[in-house]
């Protein structure tokens, strides 16, 4: 990508992104370069995103919205709210909407004074070590299959939907207001598992009153896990998180989660959850305290078929702040269709 005061808009053949949101109405698999002038620049979550004006060959002026990841996953990677103000002349990289629509989701941005990448993910360094569950962790991308699509294709791979659930996904419109993201509704468990690659999750052990605390940035997401061998609610008591309890298996957390609220798409392609859905997930300390061994057992007869397993590393991060995600409304509302 070359900056040039000629303005312009060329299409150019690219590999597939991983993306941590859903990719619909994206043409992923090609780019487009603009050339033109920053008119806005909003660092939120949980998309940052800016305007900019790039001249067409006939003289008018095409206003272009284009998306970034959260505020919270750019910064780890040296942006900031000042990186990009009004007035700045730039040249974009991004992936374009489908259909003609002036909107798309920034690969690089290249200014007079430097190129800085919009993608990518921040991985954390192995080194630190905790000596209990209790910290801060992330999971390192490049230990992750990949999927096209990225949450999308890896829920796509491992879920095998139930008629219902198939019926639900074929009429989902991720670009329309049903889209829980559009209304800052988050995705509970196990997607703070699924979403360890970009934000952290922590564990508190609070011994003193029987509990567990397990926070996920994405979605600022809380769930107390009752260590006190009380059983869950009558199924008619329900939660945006669900209701959650645990005991230890020798060195192993297993916490135990139902009761959630029914929810429109929580693994982001538009298959939904019910009452009957049920996560069972295991947390062990690995490799002298350096990671944590984290697996998840997912079942919903309701909307999918069997059980979906899986495992990964966490990598024991003390060095990441658990910001607030701060869910911005206007923020994420704005890749809806018009």
């Amino acid at each position: 990508m070359k900056y040039a005061t000629i303005l312009m808009a060329a299409v150019v053949p690219t590999a597939p992104a991983l993306g941590h949101h859903s990719d619909a109405g994206i043409d992923m698999n090609s780019s487009v370069v603009l050339e033109g002038t920053v008119t806005e620049f909003h660092f939120r979550n949980p998309h940052a995103y800016f305007l900019i004006e790039v001249p067409n060959t006939n003289g008018e002026v095409a206003e272009w919205s284009l998306q970034m990841g959260s505020a919270l996953g750019l910064s780890r990677r040296g942006w900031s709210r000042d990186t990009l103000a009004a007035g700045d002349r730039v040249s974009v990289e991004a992936h374009p909407a489908i259909g003609g629509r002036p909107y798309g989701i920034v690969q690089a941005v290249e200014t007079p004074r430097e190129t800085i990448a919009a993608a990518g993910i921040y991985e954390p360094d192995p080194t630190a070590r905790a000596t209990s569950l209790e910290g801060i962790w992330l999971s390192r991308a490049s230990e992750q299959v990949a999927y096209p699509g990225g949450i999308d294709g890896f829920f796509l791979a491992q879920l095998e939907l139930s008629e219902k659930g198939q019926a639900a996904r074929d009429a989902y419109d991720p670009l329309s207001p049903e889209n829980p993201e559009a209304q800052c509704i988050g995705r509970p468990s196990p997607g703070m598992i699924v979403s360890s690659t970009r934000y952290p999750l922590q564990i508190q052990l609070n011994e003193a009153n029987g509990t567990v605390v397990i926070r996920s940035q994405y979605w600022d997401e809380v769930r107390t896990v009752y260590m006190d061998g009380r059983e869950h609610p009558d199924a008619s008591v329900r939660f945006l998180p669900g209701h959650s309890v645990g005991h230890w298996e020798g060195d192993t957390l297993v916490v135990d989660t139902t009761n959630f609220l029914d929810h429109r798409s929580p693994y982001q392609i538009g298959v939904p959850s019910g009452g009957q859905k049920h996560v069972v997930e295991r947390y062990r300390l690995i490799q002298d305290g350096a990671r944590i061994a984290v697996e998840f057992m997912l079942e919903d007869p309701e909307y999918l078929v069997g059980q979906m397993k899986h495992s990964r590393e966490l990598v024991y991060s003390p060095h990441v702040q658990m910001e607030p995600f701060d869910c911005d409304p206007e923020a994420t509302r704005r890749f809806l269709a018009p």
